[in-house]
């Protein structure tokens, strides 16, 4: 099964745009009359079937449609802070969008050395990963952050804050399976002490993700496949 991104989709036909049509006609080869995999990124799932076959606005029938295709019973929110070398972030955000997650805030701390990102590069990533994972929910990508602003805002759930140093009580040990949770994640260089007493003044718990000190997109993945496996 491969699966189409449709954000707009609504009713029982669709024109898709001419990037996909030329992957489903000229790449796959496809004729009308096969079906295909289309998502709108919000839990949708719509089997169609080809009724044009044009390479530039191939356009299908909705056949079959699944509302809250494999939704989980808990959110994952990570806020981490963006790498000097964006591959490693896009690397974790493709990696984390396979393995689960719903929400991925940029933050901006005191020793980050990278303070732009380009939020619609990072939101191609995510869609082609999605896509790659036959998955029917787009994680949402906000815009950078600074900490001190991010870790003041509401968040119905648990929070926690990854720290290097001292000797933390271990993610696993903490989180309560099926919650929503928020982790953050720090940059090269890790939080700033005073960041992490700002986080703990805001119902911020300090966790280990193991021994071993790590980067910052192998940190903020470890810590996203622990959710997930803690609530399989």
């Amino acid at each position: 099964m491969q699966i189409f991104y449709c954000p707009d989709l609504k009713g029982d036909a669709y024109l898709l745009n001419e990037d996909e049509s030329k992957h489903i006609i000229r790449v796959l080869r496809l004729k009308n009359g096969d079906h295909i995999h289309l998502t709108d990124g919000k839990g949708g799932l719509f089997k169609a079937e080809l009724i044009d076959d044009h390479p530039k606005r191939c356009a299908v029938s909705i056949v079959e449609s699944t509302t809250e295709y494999e939704k989980r019973n808990f959110k994952l929110h990570m806020a981490v802070a963006p790498t000097k070398n964006m591959s490693r972030y896009e690397w974790f955000l493709e990696k984390a969008t396979e393995i689960g997650i719903d929400a991925i805030s940029p933050i901006i701390c005191d020793h980050s050395e990278r303070k732009d990102v380009k939020v619609q590069r990072l939101e191609k990533v995510i869609v082609s990963a999605i896509k790659q994972s036959l998955k029917a929910y787009v994680p949402q990508i906000d815009e950078p952050i600074k900490f001190k602003n991010f870790v003041k805002q509401a968040f119905n759930g648990q929070k926690f804050i990854a720290y290097c140093e001292g000797k933390p009580t271990h993610l696993k040990e903490l989180y309560k399976a099926n919650s929503d949770v928020l982790i953050l994640i720090g940059p090269e260089g890790d939080f700033s002490p005073e960041e992490v007493k700002l986080a703990q003044e805001n119902g911020f718990k300090i966790i280990s993700l193991g021994n071993a000190r790590l980067r910052t997109e192998t940190a903020a993945l470890a810590a996203c496949h622990a959710i997930n496996f803690i609530n399989d």
